[in-house]
């Protein structure tokens, strides 16, 4: 990058230059990232994402900016300034969440403690097998092959790739037996009165 622009933007920016300010932070902002997440030990990053810090780091320089506390002469002291910042804001992270991070135990990979899978109990198994002979009996049979692989658990387009059928009619065919059923499985009522 050619020095002079940048120095050019840098005396805007001390100037308090609010354009300035946002032309430096895309300029720094990458640069400040990878500052940010070398020095991230591994428990805080998923705790917090590094451009939460080099917005902390903005919201700081920006403040000692405006209240001219902060002064730098050339673009190597702004980068000193800005990773001195960035290396603060990320300790005052670190104390912040070091508490949390103490207490929490290593994840485990085992599923021991995990509950048991739902198992179908009887009932269940012969309520199902009864509604899945209902199905088959009010779909047509040029249509079985989609209602099986739908049971297997396929998504629309791979049964569409495999019976060579259009997604969206393998939609309205599901749809109809979806309808019928439900017409088929309502309680008859007497309107007598």
């Amino acid at each position: 990058m050619n020095t002079k622009p940048l120095d050019l933007l840098l005396e805007k920016l001390s100037r308090g230059d609010v354009e300035a300010a946002e032309q430096v932070f895309v300029t720094y902002e990458r640069f400040l990232r990878m500052v940010v997440r070398r020095s991230l030990p591994e428990g805080l990053r998923a705790k917090f994402d590094s451009i939460d810090v080099v917005q902390s780091v903005w919201v700081h320089v920006l403040r000692g900016l405006r209240h001219a506390s902060w002064q730098f002469t050339d673009r190597f002291g702004l980068q000193a300034l800005l990773v001195r910042v960035a290396r603060r804001r990320l300790v005052s992270r670190y104390r912040q969440h070091h508490t949390a991070l103490e207490r929490e135990e290593p994840g485990s990979t085992s599923l021991e403690g995990l509950p048991a899978p739902h198992q179908p109990g009887p009932s269940e198994i012969v309520q199902a097998e009864e509604l899945w002979q209902q199905m088959l009996s009010l779909c047509p049979p040029a249509h079985r092959d989609i209602l099986v692989l739908r049971r297997q658990g396929l998504p629309l387009r791979e049964i569409a790739l495999r019976t060579g059928i259009h997604e969206g009619s393998v939609r309205r065919i599901l749809r109809r037996l979806s309808r019928r059923l439900a017409i088929e499985r309502q309680p008859l009522t007497c309107s007598c009165g």
